[in-house]
């Protein structure tokens, strides 16, 4: 497009403000070298390598032949709101009617519709960090302001207490994390979340936006506890989740969110105008989800566990990668800041949008940078990927900073 065309056809001011998606991005590059025949172990986008489940493939045949063909209610059919209600009291002890339920066109969908529901312009609203990458660009959209903490390295990524409080102002409207976490692959544990929820309580203007889809990926001894199962603040607890990951159900885009009802009402007002209904077909097969057998989900979690153990084994052979070990998810996130300032005689790396562009262009491995995720010091690797792939992929970046001087 010429500059004369440009120039008179310009974007609104909010969409030249956003960043593009990191992951997106990166995956978009990937797939360019691999058109042109390159080997490219993409390693970058957070999608399950497994296929959906038989016995939900077939729930949305079964809709599509009983002839669910039509609009769906906005805020999604009654069986699905209601199985969700239940999956939220059985597994997450958070107790929502089907009224407190919003189904919307994936868990990222779910996120955008609360945030511009909550917020108003110049409200605060605080991001645990490392986030995943469309929080704040999300944030900028409601034109609020975004206040990022920082986790640290030696805390396995995880937000105190103390500094949450710290955070807090009288212009301060949600605060917003994941656990476990992308793309840290943190769980917060039941007593960390219980001290969090003590912040919020003390301050009764305060929303908490909870992403938990990665819920069922989840490592630790202990389980996964929601923090909005805490009495004090379940009011003021918006819990997002989704069918994606635990699930493999990627594509078939379908999120939630369980809030109380005045919150679900504004979303549901809010989707009525820019979205409508999720897919019909899509909608009654993640009720087969939710209300069938749990042993495919928890034969994937036992796969990302053993190779969550062979990645980040291999990367804790890598002179100057600092690993720790994820508790959840399926990402390695190790830091990689040893490596900035130097060069394999052509490229210096001065960040890690050099380090993720350079092994890609050079190793021909798709990672993410981590700064778009907060984190300019890391580098994020999916392990949802088979054991020969992780191997040779982790092989060749091994092989390529060896040449960094």
């Amino acid at each position: 497009m010429s500059a004369t065309l440009e120039a008179i056809q310009p974007l609104a001011d909010r969409i030249n403000a956003l960043e593009e998606s990191s992951t997106l991005a990166m995956t978009k590059k990937a797939r360019e070298l691999a058109a042109q025949g390159h080997a490219v172990i993409s390693l970058s986008v957070g999608e399950p390598d497994f296929k959906t489940p038989a016995h939900i493939c077939d729930a949305a045949k079964k809709a599509i032949d009983d002839g669910f063909h039509g609009y769906s209610p906005v805020a999604g059919y009654p069986d699905l709101r209601k199985a969700i209600a239940d999956k939220l009291k059985r597994d997450n002890n958070i107790n929502w009617k089907p009224e407190n339920i919003v189904v919307s066109t994936g868990a990222k969908h779910s996120l955008a519709n609360v945030i511009s529901t909550l917020v108003n312009p110049g409200e605060e609203v605080i991001i645990f960090a490392p986030y995943w990458v469309s929080y704040s660009e999300m944030v900028k959209l409601a034109e609020g302001h975004t206040i990022v903490l920082e986790g640290a390295f030696d805390n396995d990524f995880k937000v105190t207490p103390e500094q949450f409080e710290a955070a807090i102002t009288d212009r301060t409207k949600v605060v917003m994390f994941a656990s476990p976490n992308n793309p840290t692959g943190s769980v917060y544990t039941e007593a960390e979340l219980r001290a969090i929820g003590e912040v919020v309580a003390r301050h009764e203007n305060l929303y908490v936006l909870a992403d938990e889809i990665y819920e069922y990926i989840n490592f630790t001894d202990e389980g996964h506890f929601s923090i909005g199962s805490i009495p004090g603040i379940h009011d003021r607890v918006i819990t997002v989740n989704g069918v994606a990951k635990g699930y493999a159900m990627t594509g078939w885009r379908v999120g939630y969110i369980g809030a109380a009802k005045w919150i679900a009402d504004g979303v549901e007002k809010l989707q009525g105008q820019v979205t409508s209904g999720t897919n019909s077909i899509a909608q009654k097969a993640t009720v087969a989800a939710l209300n069938g057998p749990m042993e495919p989900t928890l034969a994937m979690t036992e796969a990302y566990k053993r190779r969550r153990d062979l990645v980040v084994g291999l990367l804790k052979d890598i002179p100057g990668f600092k690993v720790n070990t994820p508790t959840g998810a399926f990402y390695a996130f190790p830091d990689i800041s040893a490596y900035y300032g130097t060069s394999d005689g052509t490229t210096t790396i001065n960040d890690s949008d050099d380090f993720s562009t350079w092994l890609l262009e050079t190793a021909y491995v798709a990672t993410v940078a981590g700064s778009g995720f907060g984190a300019p010091n890391c580098l994020r690797i999916s392990t949802a990927a088979s054991d020969e792939n992780l191997v040779e992929a982790v092989g060749r970046i091994k092989k390529a900073v060896a040449t960094l001087k």
